[in-house]
């Protein structure tokens, strides 16, 4: 029944004892483990997309696999019939004798949800089998993902997605040098050069812009043509409130009073202005428009930069949240599309994104959507460079009316915050910016805050240092039992220390439920996942390891 409620839990609906797929039920009835050619019945088998999925189970870790000499997963009958993995792979085999089908994962399961093993196993029409690395649920090898984790575990290559980030990661790399060399641009101001440039872009389909119309005229410069083209998208994406937009634009005001970038270059022939634009439309644009994934690119881009730049943002307190961290928050609450999400640290905008493709994918019509876009998501972001990227990676995304705000989130009124009536509150606050004589700017500060915002039973997942949860200070410990006072802590998720690509910092990420006290007999889930299958590698940012676990299996 626990082996049941794991693939209830990934959405897989598999047959017990049997098939209802007659090839492979006709196959089984000749699969007795002792080969006398009786009938013979995994504890679960189907098909997903074209996938054969076969599930046997022990119940003790000790029965789970038992090789040969050879070091071979043994085939004596005897094994077959008291260890999970042989009797997996024993029924895999035979099903891929006797039918049409060549993918089968063989899934050996052992013990019980407390201590346990289950470990997939590839088996082909060549009866080749391959051991793949144990996962902690089945969720890899639901209709969404078992495409992907056939690429990526089976044929060893990399997903669209992997390949998508690391071709954006390599022009991001090109695109700082172009900014160094051209544009003698400082380290702040390159996002907002890309962030402004993709906004012109989209104007192209409107007639309102062109990159041929970039000519390094010195009467109305290309920066003018671009910071025209900027105004003219923000209208056309409703972004409001006005005094919004014209925070918006003041930030874009570099682009035209630039001379270096407005001035035709010798080496490029052209000025260095549009010699971006056609970088980032070949690119980058293109990717934007047809990019349906939780990807922050801005985001990936602000932090490539800074990384080049021989910074991590972290002297300032910005650590940008990586994608992975950004899909397990939403993941961790089980994020419907009836949420309404709050961030009140938003940075570039990458919880908001990933918030806003969960949700999406969810929708049940277009009306649903446009409420999402329109009603269901709120930032607040206190830099006025990064509140711009952040503005600019939702307009990308579709939506330009997305309730951001360019303010301190610790002046706010919680109360008046809760009337937005927000039920989930994603946040990654500034880090190493409290201290005894400032104790409001403690991440811990910052959570107490945010789950003082929500409505009451609302859910929120916060990542900061481990020692802001454990209480360096006497005054963050006392915020610590203020909030449980008022809030329960569900779990605390220990991460790994590249999480952030390598600044130093030793993550957790908290659940809390608002508005209701920590019970003194409440007990909480904490969870090591240190080993998350990433790992910094310089100039490249985090990159899966070889023992890469699907991470919507923290579940």
């Amino acid at each position: 029944m626990w082996v049941y409620k794991l693939l209830e839990d990934a959405g897989i609906k598999l047959d017990a004892q049997g098939s209802n797929i007659k090839e492979i039920d006709d196959a089984l009835k000749t699969a007795s483990k002792a080969g006398t050619g009786n009938p013979g019945y995994p504890e679960y088998c189907g098909v997903v997309k074209d996938y054969v999925i076969v599930i046997e189970d022990k119940p003790v870790v000790a029965n789970h696999v038992r090789y040969d000499e050879n070091g071979v997963v043994s085939k004596k009958v005897k094994d077959i019939q008291q260890f999970a993995v042989n009797g997996a792979v024993f029924y895999a085999q035979h099903i891929a004798r006797l039918t049409s089908y060549c993918k089968i994962f063989a899934i050996a399961v052992s013990g019980d949800e407390k201590r346990h093993r289950i470990s997939p196993i590839y088996v082909d029409e060549t009866e080749y089998y391959r051991e793949l690395d144990d996962v902690e649920g089945f969720i890899s090898f639901n209709e969404s993902n078992i495409d992907e984790y056939y690429i990526h575990e089976v044929l060893k290559e990399d997903t669209d997605a992997e390949r998508e980030t690391a071709e954006i990661l390599k022009d991001a790399s090109q695109l700082h040098d172009y900014l160094r060399n051209y544009g003698n641009i400082k380290d702040e101001e390159k996002p907002l050069i890309v962030s402004g440039i993709l906004l012109a872009l989209r104007e192209e389909k409107y007639g309102g812009f062109k990159i041929s119309d970039l000519t390094g005229d010195k009467i109305t410069t290309d920066g003018e043509k671009i910071y025209l083209a900027i105004d003219a998208n923000l209208k056309r994406s409703s972004v409001s409130p006005e005094v919004k937009k014209d925070k918006i634009l003041h930030q874009f005001n570099i682009i035209k009073e630039s001379p270096k970038l407005n001035e035709i270059n010798p080496k490029l022939s052209k000025t260095p202005l549009k010699f971006f634009t056609e970088f980032l439309d070949d690119k980058l644009y293109r990717t934007f428009k047809y990019m349906k994934s939780s990807e922050d690119i801005l985001g990936r881009f602000y932090g490539e930069f800074m990384s080049y730049s021989g910074g991590s943002g972290q002297s300032l307190g910005i650590i940008l949240t990586p994608r992975h961290i950004t899909d397990l928050f939403c993941e961790l609450v089980e994020l419907k599309p009836t949420d309404y999400v709050f961030d009140p640290c938003c940075g570039t905008g990458g919880f908001l994104v990933a918030a806003l493709h969960h949700m999406i994918e969810q929708a049940e019509d277009e009306n649903q959507k446009k409420d999402i876009r329109k009603k269901h998501l709120h930032g607040i972001e206190i830099r006025p460079d990064m509140f711009t990227v952040a503005t600019t990676n939702m307009i990308l995304r579709g939506d330009g009316r997305s309730n951001l705000v360019n303010d301190d989130f610790l002046l706010q009124n919680a109360s008046k915050l809760q009337l937005k009536q927000c039920n989930i509150g994603f946040m990654n606050p500034p880090y190493s910016q409290g201290s005894k004589n400032d104790p409001d700017m403690y991440e811990i500060a910052f959570i107490e805050h945010l789950l003082d915002s929500l409505v009451i039973e609302g859910k929120c997942v916060v990542i900061v240092p481990q020692s802001s949860v454990t209480g360096k200070t006497k005054e963050e410990r006392s915020i610590r039992r203020n909030i449980l006072k008022h809030h329960t802590l569900e779990g605390v998720i220990t991460l790994n220390t590249d999480t952030f690509y390598g600044v130093g910092v030793n993550p957790v990420i908290a659940v809390f439920t608002t508005g209701i006290p920590h019970a003194k007999n409440k007990k909480c889930k904490f969870i090591d996942f240190k080993d998350d299958g990433y790992k910094v590698a310089p100039h490249i940012g985090l990159v899966e390891t070889e023992s890469a676990k699907d991470i919507k299996n923290i579940k």
